[in-house]
């Protein structure tokens, strides 16, 4: 089924969910600007310009994009990095 882009209540937010598992585990991750994770998916996310910071869950991860980027160009991006993962 590929990824799926979802709308979240905070519109700078998009929660883009694979049909499998991103992430083992119970834990959550996060990375905010000027951190890095032991996840590479998460730190190419961080390096597409326009992410502000990611979040991630099993088989979701939740991008937070800056407030001067829209989401029609940065989403295809988004896509194109967690797709090269494989998802």
């Amino acid at each position: 089924m590929g990824v799926r882009a979802e709308a979240t209540p905070n519109p700078n937010a998009l929660k883009f969910t694979t049909d499998s598992l991103i992430f083992e585990g119970e834990s959550s991750i996060s990375v905010m600007p000027g951190d890095t994770s032991e996840h590479d998916i998460m730190n190419d996310l961080m390096k597409v310009n326009g992410v502000d910071n990611v979040f991630g869950y099993q088989n979701f991860i939740t991008v937070n994009k800056a407030f001067d980027v829209e989401w029609d160009e940065l989403q295809p991006k988004v896509i194109d990095v967690i797709e090269a993962y494989g998802y």
